[in-house]
């Protein structure tokens, strides 16, 4: 009966092993852009995602571009948080600081489900991913500056599917800004990074 149990235990340990290396790997592939790469000429460029054959077509952006990975894992061993079984989720961001002005946002979503990209003003001393979660599983959006959720389009719209990309461009005083995916438990499960602007 103890070799039953000492190769379960060891299983578990191995999956274990093997989720944090993919997790590890994954997020230093994110921090270090790759995900959000461009190629191209002309006024458009094409943005292609990490785990996708699709592309989008982007038009030349004004200011400063934030290039924003959005994603997951999949799949129902990864879990998450919600329960909903969208596997690890994460949104990356090229950039942690950029100049006040004109920024604009390219999200690409790299991801299996749909994402979406909410710039929200963050006051000093509050940590990210702190905000109080509500009804229907998101965060209160009051006073968000603008979103990137339409798939192939600037603004807002139904979410950014898979392989595809969106983008936004705002005026930003200096301060800090939270970027989030607010689709229902998202951002439970990691989805927000910090943008300081100066």
């Amino acid at each position: 009966m103890a070799a039953p149990v000492r190769r379960g235990r060891l299983i578990a340990a191995l999956v274990g092993a093997v989720t944090l290396l993919l997790g590890s790997v994954v997020a230093v592939v994110a921090a270090s852009g790759a995900f959000g790469e461009s190629t191209g000429s002309g006024a458009y460029a094409m943005v292609r995602g990490f785990t996708s054959d699709t592309s989008t077509r982007v038009p030349e952006l004004p200011g400063t571009v934030v290039n924003v990975s959005l994603g997951n894992m999949g799949g129902a061993m990864m879990g998450g948080s919600s329960g909903m079984g969208n596997g690890a989720m994460f949104l990356s961001a090229d950039r942690a600081t950029v100049p006040a002005g004109t920024v604009s946002f390219v999200a690409t979503n790299i991801g299996s489900i749909e994402h979406e990209l909410v710039v929200l003003p963050l006051a000093d001393g509050v940590a990210p991913g702190s905000r109080r979660i509500g009804g229907g599983n998101k965060v209160d959006e009051t006073g968000s500056l603008g979103e990137a959720s339409n798939s192939g389009g600037a603004g807002a719209g139904e979410g950014i599917t898979p392989g595809a990309s969106g983008w936004v461009s705002l005026t930003l005083a200096p301060g800090r800004y939270e970027l989030v995916c607010n689709i229902a438990g998202h951002y439970a499960d990691g989805m927000y990074t910090v943008l300081t602007v100066t």
